[in-house]
This record gives C-alpha cells, sequence and structure tokens, in this order.
C-alpha cells in the first residue's frame, strides 16, 4: 500500500470521476475507490442477468451500463448501493411522484447518505480524502479532525453564481422558471456547498468559469487549480456526414440553464432553407413547451450514449449555448467527431477552443450573436469543413490522459505542502 493513501469518493462515478481515480490509481497514491453502485461489464452479475427475461435484463443491464465503474490497477470499489437503489426502485415505479418525493430530494439523500457513511467508516490510515460537490461536508469535517488533507473536486459553477443567473433568466422568463433547478435549492443544501469550500485545503475545476465563481466568494487563486477534462478521441471519432442537409446540433439537458431558448429563437428567426435544427436529450422545459416547435426543428429524446457519435457526424455544426455549465463534456465529444462548436464562455469553452479556430465563444443570452454565427457557418461551408479539422486536432491535444497526468502532479504538490 502506498505511505501516502487517498480516498476517492463519489457516488454515481461520472467521467470525470473515474479519471481521477485512473490518474490516482496510476499515480501509487489510490487506497480505494468508494461509490453507490460500481458494475464491472464483465463481472457475474451479466451472466446471470441473461437468465432473466429479455425486457427485465435489458432494463437492469440498461441502468447498470450507465454506472460502470471497473477497478483501475485492481484497487478496491467499495460499494454502498442501498440507497441508491432504493431511489432508482422509488422513480422507476412512479412510487416517489405517489409519496411527493421529487427527484433532486432523492438524489441529494443518496450524497448525504453516502457522505455520512464514508465519514465514519472510510477515513482509517488515510493522507487524504478526495471527494466532489455535495458529497463531501461531514466527511471533510471528521478528515479535519483527524489531519488528513481534503481534496475537493467542483465540476459546475459555485452555486451563488449559478442562482444569480437562474434568478436573473426566471425574472425574464417567469413561465421557465420552474425548470430552473437553482432558484429552488434549499437552505441546508447551500451552506452544505459553503461548508464544503471552507473545509477544502485544495479546490480542482475545469474550467476558468468555475474559478471566476470561487474567487467571486473569496477563495484564494492558491487554493484552486483549473484542470479541464479531456476529450474520449478513441471513443468519439469522424466519420462521413450521411446528407446534404445543414444541421445545427444540440445534445444535452433540453431546457432553458442551457440557454436552449435562445437557440430556437434564432433558428426560428434565420430560417435557413433546407436546414434542420436537431436537439438531443432529456427535455427540461415545462410540460408541452416542446410542442410548440416549427417543422425545422426536430426533438429527440435520450439517446444512447454509444450512438452520439453518429448524431455529430451528421451535424455541421454544435451548438451549446449554456447559461450556467462548469465542463461540457459534450464539446469535446463533438470536437471529437471533427464538428467545430458554438458555445458560451460558461461552459469551459474559452478553456479549449480559441474563437473563430476550433469554433466560435458568443456570449450567453445573446440570440443576434447565435443567428450570426449560424448563418456564416451556412454560407462558409469550406472554412467550416476547416474548422472542423482544427476541433479534431485540439481534442487529440486535450485528451484524459492529459488530464490524468495534471491532476496527478498536482495532487503530489499538495501532499507533499502537507506534510
Amino acid at each position: 500500500m502506498s505511505q501516502l493513501p487517498i480516498s476517492l469518493i463519489h457516488p454515481t462515478g461520472n467521467p470525470f470521476a473515474r479519471n481521477a481515480a485512473i490518474a490516482l490509481g496510476d499515480a501509487g497514491l489510490l487506497k480505494e475507490v468508494i461509490t453507490t453502485v460500481a458494475h464491472n461489464p464483465a463481472g457475474s452479475l451479466s451472466h446471470y442477468l441473461k437468465l432473466l427475461p429479455t425486457p427485465i435484463s435489458k432494463s437492469i443491464a440498461h441502468e447498470l451500463g450507465r454506472r460502470s465503474w471497473v477497478s483501475p490497477n485492481h484497487i478496491p470499489i467499495q460499494t454502498h448501493p442501498w440507497q441508491e437503489a432504493t431511489r432508482i426502485a422509488l422513480v422507476k415505479t412512479g412510487l416517489s411522484r405517489q409519496l411527493g418525493l421529487n427527484s433532486q430530494s432523492l438524489v441529494d439523500w443518496v450524497y448525504a447518505a453516502l457522505d455520512r457513511h464514508v465519514a465514519h467508516y472510510h477515513l482509517q490510515g488515510l493522507a487524504a480524502v478526495y471527494a466532489y460537490e455535495d458529497g463531501a461536508a461531514t466527511t471533510f469535517e471528521v478528515a479535519k479532525q483527524q489531519g488528513i488533507l481534503c481534496l475537493y473536486d467542483l465540476p459546475i459553477l459555485f452555486y451563488r453564481m449559478a442562482r444569480e443567473i437562474q434568478q436573473a433568466e426566471a425574472e425574464l422568463f417567469p413561465e421557465l422558471s420552474a425548470s430552473l433547478q437553482a432558484v429552488r435549492e434549499p437552505e441546508w443544501k447551500l451552506k452544505r456547498k459553503q461548508q464544503e469550500v471552507a473545509l477544502a485545503d485544495h479546490i480542482f475545476v475545469a474550467s476558468s468559469i468555475t474559478q471566476q465563481s470561487l474567487l467571486q466568494e473569496g477563495v484564494s487563486p492558491d487554493k484552486i487549480t483549473v484542470i479541464p477534462y479531456g476529450a474520449p478521441i478513441d471513443y468519439f471519432q469522424p466519420q462521413p456526414k450521411l446528407d446534404q442537409t445543414f444541421r445545427a446540433l444540440f445534445v444535452g439537458r433540453v431546457g432553458p440553464r442551457k440557454g436552449v431558448h435562445y437557440l430556437i429563437k434564432a433558428w426560428q428567426e434565420l430560417q435557413i432553407p433546407q436546414a434542420e435544427l436537431m436537439l438531443v436529450g432529456l427535455n427540461e422545459f415545462p410540460e408541452s413547451w416542446l410542442a410548440k416547435l416549427p417543422d425545422t426543428v426536430r426533438y429527440i429524446p435520450s439517446v444512447p450514449h454509444a450512438t452520439l457519435n453518429q448524431y455529430y457526424s451528421n451535424a455541421n455544426v454544435f451548438v451549446f449555448p449554456s447559461l450556467v455549465e462548469g465542463f461540457g463534456l459534450v464539446l469535446l465529444e463533438a470536437m471529437a467527431c471533427g464538428i467545430p462548436v458554438i458555445t458560451t464562455p460558461n461552459t469551459a469553452g474559452p478553456d479549449i477552443i480559441t474563437d473563430g479556430v476550433e469554433g466560435f465563444i458568443v456570449p450567453i443570452r445573446d440570440s443576434e450573436a447565435l443567428k450570426e454565427k449560424l448563418e456564416w457557418c451556412d454560407r462558409h461551408p469550406g472554412e467550416l469543413a476547416q474548422m472542423g479539422r482544427a476541433a479534431r486536432h485540439k481534442a487529440e491535444q486535450l485528451t484524459w490522459e492529459v488530464y490524468q497526468q495534471n491532476l496527478a502532479t498536482q495532487v503530489r504538490r499538495c501532499l507533499a505542502a502537507s506534510r
């Protein structure tokens, strides 16, 4: 075992948490990963699933597939699945609605439960803990008492900046306020976020906009490291476009936080002949809002992640006009497919592209700027194709391997400074 063991805690195992675990594991710094559910597709459970009726096995396999997490370097993954299994069962059966439980409150319950469990049972013999937003407050509090270094990962804007932006949006569009989550977050949750940042010895963020949201809170710049996430250049690759239609694509949660209503407005006013705007992802607008879309806008609900390459490749440009983000992984997915991007400063766009080279940076809430760039893309196919090649080249420079190396280097520095 390493003389400087670290435990990494994340309730759901997102791509950035899995790659952080790989970084720490390869560096010989990781004692264990702690999560709720970690499915090994090559494990025995996959064999037993085949014995179930096909509809049931497919449903379970789909849920488990979203929670795949294979141990880096055979390092233990400790799972505590009961709260997460209960949450999934309540949501899938509809019991959560009958009991008056909203989906976010159930997620908060899972995060807090794992946080308490780690604080009580998983801190022995550690030099540091590496934990994520909303799942670190209790762990950090107990770790501090034991002289354990607290490393914090904040994947999205700190809540105050996020709330201010979404409150302003709710005032501009009252009919969309119910779809803006940060406006309704309970006070206890905001206090947890403040506690986590205050207790953290060092904070890792993926974008300069997230860094800015912390600096506005008075967090010292020396306490923050910006390390952009990686592009999945092996998983997503350029493929031939299958038609001649000019197509703008959005992928993500289709709602006001992502600025989709500004994109739709820009597209409607443009009226490009024989063109299409495609929206792919979970609808977060009020019920029936997307029913008003014109014929030139096509909405497709959530699709399997493995199929996204074909959607990116059939687009001419990827548009991600988000108001509140932190780091849009979909930007690097599109770029890995050789698709140029139009995005805002609030998505990590300025950290990964040069305006006018791999795509364009436009202000948030600016339909006119979106119109201008989309019209340019339609009228300059040759230059747009060159942008796509530049996007793929930039993605090849921003790999997960680069992220892992940078994270491991900085964590070593934190450990050395704490001794």
